[in-house]
């Protein structure tokens, strides 16, 4: 019989849409520190991916970074950070800016095989599966997205989660419509699904097979199995994303998702809507979010770039040191299942 998650972690989004416990301000004070890390990095001339923690100092934020990452791990798992004024900034600076903030909290993991460390999320146009991944497929549906196309697209997210500890995004410019960060507690999903469909569960603990398309592989043919629930020492580890599940299924010899895997995944994603809230991000919020016990989406969003609404996020993959450790079976996707193990991100691929 499996337990219940306990602790802050496993919450329903209308008491979340109530709460201000994962809202977090960047005290004004600390913009004049904020201004002269980002002074001295120009003057040495260091790139924004060449910065760390000791050449962007940040004394006085010290505590708020702290309670930042143990939110993150021991608490709700998500956070607003306001504060930054990004309109006082240009471009690179920001990158630059943000970067080294970012540097004090975790460390950097690459986003695809090309080794990116920061990636833009903006609408690139309905071609994105042409350049990062698509299926062609005989159904006559068209191609099928790998999940980095998607990202990169103005189209809805389903809930998934990131291959990294936590996602930090941070609000540059927001649409004139849509693009609502959707998030949702996999814990109490996990506690929802104990409680009404015991069976369904069990079945989300075994291995369900997953792709790395637009990952390390440019087909789905590199597939692996991966439970979407795991628990080591009390502590809840879920890593699902639909699109991978799919992909799979399209590899010849790949096991076929039976009747009960695919109610499993239907109750999840049904119970991962049900249990979900909105969290609006305006320009100069940060959004942090621990991938073990979060599910994050998007609703599809309209641009309007002549009046300066075209929604642009920088994006950065953590890898945190307070992390907890992971389920053996687990490392087939992260590496590494030590607490507080560098892990997570894109294996590289030689060019």
């Amino acid at each position: 019989m499996r337990n219940p998650i306990t602790g802050p972690c496993a919450w329903h989004g209308k008491d979340m849409a109530r709460s201000r416990r994962w809202v977090r301000e960047l005290p004004p004070a600390a913009l004049a520190e904020i201004d002269a890390a980002l002074a001295a990095v120009k003057r040495r001339g260091l790139a924004w991916h060449e910065i760390t923690a000791a050449d962007f100092p940040l004394p006085s934020l010290a505590p708020l970074v702290a309670d930042i990452a143990d939110e993150l791990e021991n608490g709700s798992g998500m956070l607003k950070l306001r504060g930054i004024p990004v309109g006082r900034y240009a471009e690179g600076e920001l990158r630059q800016l943000y970067f080294g903030l970012a540097r004090h909290l975790g460390q950097p993991v690459f986003q695809n095989r090309r080794g990116e460390l920061m990636r833009d999320i903006r609408d690139e146009g309905a071609d994105v599966g042409k350049r990062y991944g698509q299926i062609e497929t005989a159904d006559g549906k068209g191609p099928f997205l790998s999940s980095y196309a998607r990202t990169l697209s103005n189209g809805q997210l389903r809930f998934h989660t990131d291959r990294t500890d936590v996602v930090a995004l941070l609000c540059v410019r927001q649409a004139r419509r849509g693009g609502t960060s959707k998030l949702a507690s996999s814990a109490a999903i996990h506690n929802a699904m104990l409680e009404r469909r015991p069976d369904l569960l069990e079945r989300l603990y075994a291995n369900i097979w997953r792709s790395r398309h637009g990952e390390e592989s440019e087909t789905p043919d590199d597939v692996y199995p991966l439970p979407v629930f795991g628990v080591r020492d009390g502590r809840l580890t879920s890593h699902f994303s639909l699109t991978y599940i799919e992909a799979a299924q399209l590899v010849p010899g790949v096991p076929k998702l039976d009747a009960g895997q695919r109610e499993a995944i239907d109750m999840l994603l049904a119970l991962a809507q049900e249990l979900s809230f909105e969290m609006t991000l305006e320009p100069g919020d940060i959004q942090f979010l621990n991938n073990h016990v979060i599910y994050h989406g998007r609703t599809p969003f309209e641009d309007d770039k002549s009046t300066g609404q075209d929604r642009l996020l920088f994006r950065l993959w953590l890898s945190m040191p307070n992390s907890r450790a992971l389920p053996e079976d687990h490392r087939v996707l992260w590496g590494n299942v030590a607490a507080g193990a560098r892990r997570g991100g894109i294996g590289q691929v030689a060019a």
